[in-house]
Parts: structure tokens; sequence; C-alpha cells
């Protein structure tokens, strides 16, 4: 784990139904603050995905995601913490799609002030992963596909 004992820790849970930032504090797993996207502010977006037909398989995205790590950074600032960890190895470990789909947790702390270590590693592999080309054949044309995964930009 990159985080060291002496700084707060952000810790994401992530299912296809919410996403959950809990900080924790240092050395303890006692939670300081939390945010969810299960709250009341999101409960109108949530129940009108639940109707929606067809059915998506994520009631959550990048937008809910932002405003979820929002709340927590005014949180967070509330009690007078400015500076977090995060768990760096677990945040790579995660498939390409979630990754994209928490980065605004990461950008919305950071436009609120509070601090994240390990941050910067991800935008290095963000820059490293940069634009891929991908040949196809279709109709007997050459496509080129651009993929474009911005993770910390």
């Amino acid at each position: 784990m990159s985080a060291t004992h002496s700084q707060h820790v952000l810790r994401l849970v992530l299912s296809c139904r919410s996403i959950k930032a809990h900080v924790t504090q240092p050395g303890t797993s006692y939670i300081v603050a939390m945010a969810s996207s299960t709250e009341q502010e999101f409960l109108i977006q949530y129940r009108s995905k639940l109707d929606q037909f067809p059915r998506s398989r994520r009631f959550w995205d990048s937008k809910v995601a932002s405003k979820v790590g929002e709340k927590l950074g005014f949180r967070l600032k509330e009690i007078g913490i400015s500076n977090i960890a995060i768990d760096v190895d677990e945040e790579i470990s995660r498939p390409i799609d979630r990754r994209r789909l928490v980065l605004p947790v990461f950008d919305s702390l950071r436009r609120v002030g509070v601090e994240i270590d390990g941050a910067e590693r991800l935008s290095q592999i963000g820059q490293n992963q940069g634009a891929k080309v991908l040949d196809r054949k279709f109709n007997n044309k050459t496509v080129l596909l651009h993929f474009h995964y911005l993770l910390l930009g």
C-alpha cells in the first residue's frame, strides 16, 4: 500500500448500483468522512435509471462520481483534512472502464482543495497509455479507430 500510516486513506467501494468513498483514520479503520451515490441528493436520478428501458448495468456515471468526490471534499475541509492518500496499486488494478469512471472523484477532490498523494502515478500511467490506434478492415477499407483513454488530464 502506498499510503503511509500518518495520512488519512481514501478507499473507494464500487458496485453496479453505487459508488462509495470513505476516508479512514491513520492506523485504524475508523471512517472520518464518507460520501455515497445512495445519498438523498442522488435518489431522483437513481430512480429514473431504475425505470428506464432497456435497463443499464450501471446506475452511476462519471458525473455522479464527480459529485460524490465534491461532497467528500467539502466534508473533509469541514473537519480540517487537506491531504489524503490512495492505494495506487488498488487503483491501477481496476479495469480501465472502472478506472475512467473513478477518476472524476480524484479530480473533484483536487478542485475542492484536497491533495491526493499517489495520484501522480495514475497520471503517468494515463500518459503512457495515451491514444491507441487500431486498424480494422471494414468493407475492404482500412478504418483507423482512435481510443483515447484520458486518465488524469
